[in-house]
């Protein structure tokens, strides 16, 4: 027969106060203390190799990221390859670098755009002259960049006499 508990309520004395702190009602067993005493234990213990679990975690994802991108290093390099087996491509960059069959006539087109269409530009027969001072343009180009403070934007040509 299981035994039923009785509350009685318990009278406060006159001067007590009327609410007291939730840790007074707190009662603690020896079987708790010994519990926790366990808990706290097995964290010091235990902290070590889970710190050591956590690094070697993220050192893994690393790795995996590293394999991932090296893949992807390997098919692209495994898409040249299978290019290079195709005849019409090897051939298309022989021809890139100016190889012709046998018999074949090349022609090399140079036209850099700035080519003049105005037939009457007119052309000079005489021999010009400059009149500006090339070796002492550069020597003053190299100095004022090299001990300038001017952001690039800002820099002028040195002006020289006799120039117009």
């Amino acid at each position: 027969m299981a035994r039923q508990s009785r509350t009685v309520p318990v009278a406060l004395p006159a001067d007590a106060p009327a609410s007291t702190p939730w840790f007074r009602n707190l009662q603690i067993s020896g079987f708790t203390v010994t519990v926790l005493l366990l808990i706290v234990g097995a964290l010091i213990v235990l902290a070590p190799s889970l710190r050591i679990l956590v690094e070697q975690q993220q050192e893994i994802a690393e790795l995996e990221r590293s394999v991932a991108e090296q893949q992807a290093v390997v098919e692209g390099l495994q898409t040249d390859i299978d290019r290079w087996q195709d005849p019409a491509y090897i051939e298309a960059q022989a021809r890139d670098l100016f190889f012709v069959y046998p018999g074949d006539i090349t022609y090399l087109v140079v036209d850099d755009g700035m080519t003049i269409d105005d037939e009457n530009a007119a052309v000079s027969t005489e021999i010009q002259t400059t009149s500006i001072d090339w070796t002492r343009a550069l020597l003053s180009s190299i100095v004022t960049a090299g001990l300038t403070d001017l952001p690039a934007d800002q820099l002028v040509s040195p002006e020289f006499e006799g120039v117009e």
